[in-house]
């Protein structure tokens, strides 16, 4: 089991990146997320799909930044 998705705490609750296998059978955007929290006793998950903005502006900065990026 050396693939087991350990959970992120964050300020929204527990973030697991959904392999993309699994967003396949799922029928979910590869790289999409599982936001879980706790209520109840039980766990509430929902599952967000990546942003194509986002994903448009990060290419841009890294483009941008890149002599930088490879710098660091």
């Amino acid at each position: 089991m050396s693939n087991v998705k350990i959970p992120k705490k964050t300020d929204r609750g527990w973030i697991v990146e959904i392999d993309a296998d699994f967003a396949a059978e799922l029928g979910v955007a590869k790289g999409s997320i599982a936001l879980m929290n706790a209520r109840d006793g039980k766990i509430e998950t929902e599952i967000l799909s990546p942003s194509p903005e986002l994903e448009k502006s990060i290419d841009r900065l890294a483009e941008k930044y890149e002599d930088y990026f490879l710098e660091i």
